[in-house]
C-alpha cells in the first residue's frame, strides 16, 4: 500500500479495525463510485483488470474528487491533470512528466469482494491491517435460492436501522401489506435473545398463524402457518432468516426445515454519525409448483423497506426537533439493547486505540 500523505481519521464514535459493507458488485462497472464511508470520502472502482479497489476521494494534486476521473487500464485517472492512481494509491503516470514524486499518491483501503458483496477495512491506525477476510454470503451463490437488492441512504444514524431490524415486532402496525400479520400475534411472539462478544441473535416464533400477503402469494400454504424470524446482528452488518412451513408439519430446531424462506442481507454502513447506507438483498427458495416469484419477494420486500425508510427518517427528525428522551423500555426492546450495549463497548477500545 502507499505511504498516503495525508489520512482522515474516522472517529471513534464508530467500531474500527474491522470490515463494513462499501456496496455490491454490480455497482462497479466501467465508472467510479463515490461514497463516504465512516467519515472517510472513497472512491471505489474496479480496473479492467478485474480487481476492485477503494481510494482516498481526493487527488494529491488540486484535490479534485478521484471520482470525477475515468477508470483506465489498472488504475482511476484523475479528471483534471490526468494523474493516475493504481489499486494502491500510487501515482504511476503524470501526463508531460517524466518524473513522479514520492508523495503522490492518495490512502488505499483494503477492499474485497466476495460473494458479490464489497468488503472495506477501515482501521483505527493509518497502518491497520486486516488479519481475516470478510464473512462469506453463501445465500448469493446457493443454486437453492435466487435473490435481489438495492442501495438506500438514510438520514438518520446507523443504530436506529439496527434497532429496527432487531426488534420486528413492529412488522404488524409497519408493514400491514406485506410481510406484516397479526399485530398482537406479533407483540406477544415467543422471544429468545443470546449474545456473544461480537454477536446478538434475536429469535421469534409465531407458531398457528396466518400467512401474511406476501407468503401467501409466493407459496402455496394449506392453512395456517408456524412462522419464524431469526436475526443475527453483527457491527457490519444483520443476517436475518424469516419464513415459514404448513402448521405441525416440521420443526423449528431443525435448521433445515421446509417451507417458505427468506434470506435477508442488511449491511448498515455510516455514512458519517447521522446519515447511513443501507445495502440490502433478498434470497428466496421459489417453490417448484409456481412461477418463479422472486421478482415479486423483491418487490414487497423493497416497499417494506421503503416504509421502514419513512419511519426511522421521522423518528430521528422528532429526536432533533424535541432533544433527547426521556424514554422507556418495552419487552420487544432486549435484542436492540444488548446491540447498543456491544457498539457501545466496540466503540470505547476504538477511542483508546
Amino acid at each position: 500500500m502507499a505511504t498516503p500523505v495525508e489520512i482522515t481519521r474516522a472517529p471513534a464514535i464508530f467500531p474500527l479495525d474491522r470490515w463494513y459493507v462499501a456496496g455490491f458488485s454490480w455497482e462497479l462497472k466501467d465508472k467510479p463510485v463515490a461514497r463516504t464511508i465512516l467519515s472517510r470520502p472513497m472512491v471505489l472502482f474496479r480496473a479492467q483488470d478485474g480487481k476492485v479497489a477503494a481510494l482516498q476521494d481526493r487527488c494529491c494534486h488540486r484535490d479534485l474528487p478521484l471520482s470525477c476521473g475515468n477508470v483506465e487500464g489498472a488504475g482511476l485517472r484523475c479528471g483534471y491533470h490526468g494523474l493516475l492512481f493504481d489499486t494502491t494509491g500510487k501515482c504511476v503516470e503524470i501526463p508531460g512528466q517524466e518524473r513522479i514524486p514520492a508523495k503522490a499518491c492518495v490512502t488505499a483501503y483494503p477492499l474485497r469482494e466476495r460473494d458479490q458483496i464489497l468488503w472495506v477495512w477501515v482501521g483505527a491506525t493509518p497502518d491497520s491491517q486486516p488479519k481475516d477476510e470478510p464473512p462469506a454470503y453463501r445465500f448469493h451463490s446457493d443454486a437453492a435460492y435466487r435473490f435481489g437488492g438495492d442501495v438506500y441512504h438514510y438520514d438518520a444514524p446507523w443504530q436506529l436501522i439496527h434497532d429496527n431490524l432487531l426488534d420486528l415486532s413492529h412488522l404488524g402496525y409497519v408493514h400491514l401489506k406485506t410481510i406484516g400479520g397479526n399485530p398482537t400475534l406479533h407483540m406477544n411472539a415467543a422471544v429468545k435473545v443470546e449474545s456473544t462478544e461480537e454477536t446478538v441473535r434475536v429469535i421469534r416464533l409465531m407458531p398457528e398463524s396466518d400467512p401474511p400477503p406476501t407468503y401467501a402469494s409466493a407459496w402455496p400454504f394449506a392453512g395456517k402457518i408456524d412462522r419464524w424470524q431469526e436475526v443475527e446482528f453483527h457491527p457490519s452488518h444483520c443476517a436475518i432468516w424469516t419464513g415459514a412451513m404448513d402448521h405441525g408439519t416440521g420443526s423449528y430446531d431443525d435448521p433445515e426445515r421446509h417451507g417458505f424462506h427468506m434470506r435477508g442481507f442488511h449491511g448498515v454502513t455510516p455514512e458519517t454519525e447521522t446519515t447511513t447506507h443501507y445495502f440490502w438483498t433478498i434470497a428466496t427458495n421459489p417453490h417448484p409448483d409456481r412461477t418463479d416469484v422472486t421478482t415479486l419477494v423483491v418487490d414487497q420486500t423493497a416497499a417494506t423497506f421503503e416504509e421502514d425508510k419513512v419511519i426511522i427518517e421521522a423518528q430521528y427528525r422528532n429526536q432533533m426537533r424535541q432533544g433527547p428522551g426521556p424514554n422507556i423500555d418495552i419487552h420487544v426492546d432486549a435484542g436492540p439493547n444488548r446491540a447498543r450495549r456491544l457498539i457501545t463497548k466496540l466503540r470505547q477500545a476504538a477511542a483508546a486505540v
